[in-house]
């Protein structure tokens, strides 16, 4: 009786599913429900499906932009459209111009990783504790022209009226 009853659970449990590599073949597991990729692979995905969209809502917004600033200067001319192809590559240069300008996590100096204690120098570069000082790391920083011009900004030349001689 025991086992008459196990066969009928056999029937209707969940059975697990055999392990598939990722999609992308690097070499992790994916799963069904990140459409058979590795969870590195799916973020990267996702992320890739964001930029796109983010690409296309501003391209579509530049298209607008210039189709108004076209109709309201230049009605029907000719010249000024130019070429569809062209028209695709200054937008395709606008979209991918304002890039995202990001910190460095390493020493400019040695290439050492440097996380949240990286010291940002005034000449722009990231440094870690050893190169943090300016004779130390080559700074091109004019340390003594700031100065001066905060000097003569904070103490401006007072002229007394002259006096008339009688």
């Amino acid at each position: 009786m025991g086992s008459e009853g196990n066969k009928m659970n056999d029937g209707t449990s969940y059975q697990p599913s055999k392990p598939t590599l990722c999609a992308n073949g690097c070499g992790f597991f994916g799963s069904p429900a990140t459409m058979n990729l590795c969870s590195k692979c799916y973020k990267d995905f996702q992320m890739e499906e964001q930029q796109k969209a983010a690409a296309k809502v501003a391209l579509e917004k530049l298209v607008t932009s210039q189709k108004k600033a076209d109709d309201a200067s230049h009605v029907g001319s000719p010249e000024s459209y130019g070429t569809a192809a062209e028209q695709v590559e200054r937008q395709e240069e606008a979209v991918s111009a304002p890039a995202a300008v990001v910190k460095s996590n390493r020493c400019f100096c040695c290439n050492k990783k440097v996380g949240v204690m990286g010291f940002t120098c005034r000449c722009g570069s990231t440094l870690c504790g050893l190169h943090r000082y300016p004779e130390k790391h080559d700074c091109t920083f004019d340390f003594k022209g700031q100065g001066r011009d905060a000097i003569a900004k904070a103490n401006p030349v007072v002229k007394g009226d002259k006096i008339q001689r009688f």
